[in-house]
């Protein structure tokens, strides 16, 4: 959204700290590809693998070369041979629109979500 009186978009939002680096893990890049292989085998999408690696194990990107694998989870999943054959962000917006759809169905009046739909499959 702009600004109240300068009509610009403002420079808010996170950022990645600019350590490359994570001395505090004690996982050797082997050992971590091994643990989201494991995970994906269970059925843990990429987003929940990586919040798992963060709040369980403790290490904050697999990207890192050290601290990490070198590798994005997509990355090492594909190099495994897990990887699923439609994208994860493609596939969360395929559950999306089919779930307003359904919801339609049942709340016809419902323009709102008519136009969320509209916004999703577009």
């Amino acid at each position: 959204m702009a600004r109240m009186y300068s009509r610009k978009r403002g420079k808010s939002g996170s950022k990645k700290p600019v350590e490359k680096s994570a001395p505090w893990v004690k996982y050797k890049p082997q050992e971590i590809e091994e643990i989201v292989v494991k995970l994906a085998k269970k059925g843990y999408s990429t987003a929940q693998i990586g919040l798992i690696l963060r709040d369980q194990y403790g290490i904050p990107s697999t990207r890192l070369k050290e601290g990490g694998a070198g590798l994005k989870i997509s990355q090492i999943l594909k190099k495994h041979g897990l990887s699923p054959e439609i994208p994860e962000d493609l596939m969360n917006l395929l559950k999306k629109a089919v779930n307003l759809m359904y919801h339609l169905e049942k709340n016809r009046k419902d323009y709102t979500s008519k136009r969320g739909l509209e916004l999703t499959e577009s």
